[in-house]
């Protein structure tokens, strides 16, 4: 929102909003709805990948309405996104933790510039009015940064722990969390994008790599 019109997007605040958010939604929604149709594929390895099988999803708002073409995987494409994930974990587990802080809250920031953008596609795809999809889309963000926020208050998790009792001895023990490798996140379609990014930016600041399937009904977030 404006400087003018400082206004925090939360559950609790959304019942009095500005009329810079309407002013704001409505824009973004004669936007998104003029590009309509589009086909999307999977990305697997940094790179589109398309099937011989897909399928329409339509909005609920109006069945009439294809929001997009989207593509069937099949155990391959999972196979394929695993693996890919796999080769990712070994730079991406050994990369300083807070260069990974920085890079879950570049990805918030940008969720916080398109709030509108994506609350419209979350409300085409699952039926949420406008509050509920700004909300969801606003609460991904502060979950992306609640992840960051830990992470730093607990140095990484990385911390000494008490010494043994040892006659003779100098014995340190200290906790280190290490990362595990691929995460598999699906999420649910209620809350398309608050239950893939707060699990999925979880992991990532964690040094996990991090394979999502989204829920065949709101493949829409994905695009």
């Amino acid at each position: 929102m404006s400087a003018d019109a400082p206004f925090k997007l939360t559950y609790s605040t959304m019942f009095n909003p500005p009329q810079e958010l309407h002013d704001r939604y409505d824009e973004a929604l004669a936007s998104v709805k003029a590009s309509l149709g589009k086909e999307y594929g999977m990305i697997i390895d940094g790179k589109e990948r398309f099937t011989p099988e897909k399928y329409e999803d339509r909005s609920p708002v109006n069945t009439d309405w294809v929001l997009g073409i989207f593509q069937k995987g099949t155990a391959q494409d999972a196979q394929d996104a695993i693996e890919a994930a796999q080769r990712a974990f070994p730079a991406w587990s050994h990369m300083p933790w807070q260069e990974r802080v920085a890079l879950v809250r570049k990805a918030a920031a940008v969720m916080d510039r398109r709030i509108f953008e994506m609350g419209v596609a979350i409300s085409l795809d699952v039926g949420k009015n406008r509050m509920e999809a700004l909300g969801d889309v606003a609460e991904t963000a502060d979950l992306l940064r609640y992840s960051c926020d830990r992470m730093e208050a607990n140095g990484g998790f990385i911390a000494e722990m008490g010494r043994d009792p040892l006659v003779g001895f100098i014995s340190t023990n200290t906790s280190v969390l290490r990362p595990y490798g691929v995460w598999l996140v699906i999420s649910p379609f209620n809350f398309p994008a608050a239950l893939t990014g707060g699990p999925s930016g979880a992991a990532l600041v964690a040094g996990n790599t991090v394979v999502t399937k989204p829920a065949t009904d709101t493949p829409g977030q994905r695009a």
